[in-house]
């Protein structure tokens, strides 16, 4: 299915898409040729038009600045959650790689942009990330085996500067990735 630019709203300086009533949430479908997460980075990105998962790790750069994730946890932008403690948000991806694609986000970024940036004061909130994951897997049913996977830096392919950690399953995974 493809969108137009009729399609996309801008409501103080947030973006939602209308979609149709059949398309599915959590459909890999596009919107004017790209990918949703790539068309949901461009609004916060304005001023660069990214045409993949690589171009938009090339032009995202760290900043102190809040991140679409920041937003997600102010509930500034809707998202589908499946998790939430004190210290940790997870929600469904919007371009999901596989049946089942869960961010698992902590709640205060705390410096900790990416992985390469950890410092031993991070060591709980990067244990409870992946606690986090183990409950998400279970709680999704995932008995047969899941795939963690944490982008890192540019080359990593790694677009939004908020630690994530991506949960797949629900299909068989292949070696080597990337």
């Amino acid at each position: 299915m493809q969108f137009h630019l009729k399609n996309v709203i801008f409501l103080r300086n947030k973006c939602a898409f209308v979609m149709r009533k059949s398309m599915s949430p959590r459909s890999d479908e596009t919107i004017n040729g790209v990918s949703r997460r790539v068309a949901v980075l461009t609004c916060h990105f304005p001023s660069v038009v990214m045409a993949s998962e690589q171009e938009a790790a090339l032009a995202a750069v760290p900043s102190d600045s809040p991140t679409i994730f920041d937003k997600i946890i102010n509930r500034d932008i809707p998202a589908n959650v499946v998790y939430e403690d004190e210290k940790v948000l997870a929600f469904r991806d919007i371009a999901p790689q596989a049946p089942t694609h869960i961010l698992i986000i902590p709640k205060a970024r705390d410096g900790l942009t990416g992985l390469s940036k950890a410092e031993e004061r991070h060591c709980d909130i990067l244990g409870r990330l992946l606690y986090a994951a183990k409950l998400i897997a279970k709680q999704e049913g995932l008995e047969d085996g899941f795939r963690i996977v944490i982008n890192d830096g540019a080359a990593g392919c790694q677009s939004v500067y908020h630690l994530h950690v991506h949960l797949l399953g629900g299909r068989q995974m292949k070696w080597p990735p990337g």
